[in-house]
């Protein structure tokens, strides 16, 4: 980074000390990036777990500061299992994480026929965003 600096003088530079970073985590074949944003100098780390495309039953959130998590959306989304969103949110629930959950994906993921939510945005809210009957906005 410093060779950056030192090459474009005319600029003026900034470095994020400590940075807000975090990892994408679809499935179980991803689990090591949480060991790697582990070693990461960051301020706050966090988890995307989207799009969601199987279970994660052994989250390990040491040092995990917030969780997003969702199911696919767009013309080829796959399936969400509501089983696996309930499983994350009561891990971080477990570990005093914050968890946010943003979308089932598509409206036929969502469990909830008459969530409000699936409305929002003009139609456009990717399938709704209530799980349980509440939203989960870092809670």
């Amino acid at each position: 980074m410093s060779g950056i600096v030192r090459e474009t003088p005319f600029q003026t530079h900034f470095l994020l000390l400590r940075p807000r970073m975090g990892v994408s985590i679809e499935s179980e074949d991803f689990l090591s990036r949480i060991d790697h944003l582990r070693q990461c100098n960051a301020q706050i780390r966090f988890l995307s777990l989207e799009p969601l495309l199987g279970p994660l039953p052994k989250l390990d959130l040491k040092e995990i500061d917030w969780v997003i998590a969702g199911g696919e959306s767009g013309p080829n989304a796959r399936s969400v299992e509501v089983e696996w969103v309930r499983e994350i949110r009561d891990q971080c629930l477990a570990a005093g994480v914050p968890h946010f959950f943003k979308q089932w994906g598509r409206l036929s993921n969502n469990p909830d026929e008459t969530d409000p939510t699936a409305k929002e945005n003009g139609g456009r809210a990717k399938g709704g965003r209530l799980l349980d009957g509440r939203t989960w906005n870092l809670s």
